[in-house]
């Protein structure tokens, strides 16, 4: 019981996740294409200093359970896992808006081909994870101490990197939150028993958290603009990534508390199949935003961007949805025996202690 309620929680922080991804992406395009910001611009810059810091930091808890596996169980689970969803997606996507929606073959072969060293769109993050495991693999081969890899990441973070190649900036400003999880995991994980066993605690706590990270995100400073958000003190070095691990565990925390409330719960089964909207919000966004800015449907910039947002999320569901029912496309949201290395869980030859053997008669 105790191992579901864990599990449940982790889900639930996953739910509210992408919701923050989501609604990031659905906002900002909103705003770029009406040229005014809306009301959700001022929530999504509330989330700013934790939206991607935390979804990194929940994928990072489990980390410390794989990662003493031999390299090649580890690199099938860890690694081949995300780049098989990452090429499956990334060659859907530049098919779609570059060869199909620009009608330029041309460019869309030059994307496929820089999409393998530069992350393709936003799904930077899936390619990401994978390098991130890679890494955190290779540190705990050369069993290289926690203390100072944590305080490297940290000042990389904090670092204005922009060497111009996508995958190593990103790397160094999220690779820090991506080893907090893993470090930090048997400390989240009690803070959210302590948060089931006192959760009005928890809320003064989470009370006080959102003050301060209104009070810097809001402070002197801050503006809105269309297609991207500049906050107040919150862009200070130091003070982001505080804000970050802060705003991170804050989500765990509330999504503990969400496991209490019945209502939540189709929150923590979309947390439980997240990778269905991270892999296939993007086209579904792109055309809902469209087609109602085309027809005049909603003007409102606040309004259109949660009109945007639920079907950016529904959609994806839908598509899984019948993807189960036909059992046709199963390849997009499942990782089929051939895209598995050779003699791990369910590759085509599965190691030998898997299989169940029959005592002869």
């Amino acid at each position: 019981m105790a191992t579901e309620q864990r599990l449940s929680w982790v889900d639930m922080a996953k739910g509210l996740s992408i919701f923050l991804v989501v609604m990031y992406h659905s906002t900002l395009g909103v705003g770029g294409a009406l040229g005014e910001p809306g009301f959700m611009h001022y929530v999504l810059a509330f989330a700013t200093p934790f939206r991607m810091p935390e979804f990194f930091l929940i994928s990072g808890l489990f980390l410390s359970h794989v990662i003493s596996r031999p390299w090649p169980k580890f690199a099938d689970r860890r690694v081949v896992h995300y780049l098989y969803f990452y090429v499956i997606w990334a060659l859907i996507q530049i098919v779609v808006k570059e060869g199909i929606g620009n009608t330029d073959p041309a460019t869309a072969l030059s994307y496929l081909a820089w999409a393998i060293i530069q992350p393709y769109g936003v799904l930077w993050f899936i390619y990401l994870l994978a390098v991130f495991g890679a890494v955190s693999k290779l540190l705990w081969t050369f069993r290289v101490p926690h203390a100072p890899v944590w305080i490297a990441a940290a000042v990389l973070q904090m670092l204005p990197v922009a060497t111009g190649s996508y995958a190593v900036d990103q790397f160094s400003e999220y690779f820090v939150y991506f080893f907090t999880g893993y470090v930090a995991a048997p400390m989240i994980f009690r803070l959210a028993d302590m948060v089931r066993n006192a959760p009005k605690l928890a809320l003064v706590g989470l009370i006080v958290w959102a003050c301060i990270e209104a009070a810097l995100v809001f402070s002197p400073g801050f503006h809105l603009f269309p297609d991207h958000i500049q906050m107040g003190l919150a862009e200070l070095p130091g003070v982001r990534l505080t804000l970050a691990i802060a705003g991170a565990i804050a989500v765990c925390v509330v999504a503990a508390l969400l496991t209490r409330v019945p209502a939540f719960e189709p929150l923590r089964w979309l947390g439980a199949h997240s990778i269905v909207v991270y892999l296939s919000f993007v086209i579904p966004m792109a055309i809902t935003r469209t087609l109602l800015i085309r027809f005049n449907l909603i003007t409102d910039p606040g309004f259109l961007s949660l009109a945007v947002i639920a079907v950016s999320v529904a959609a994806p569901v839908a598509l899984y949805g019948l993807v189960q029912w036909t059992g046709w496309g199963r390849f997009l949201f499942e990782r089929p025996a051939w895209a598995h290395i050779p003699g791990t869980p369910g590759s085509l030859n599965p190691p030998l202690e898997r299989v169940k053997r029959v005592p002869a008669e």
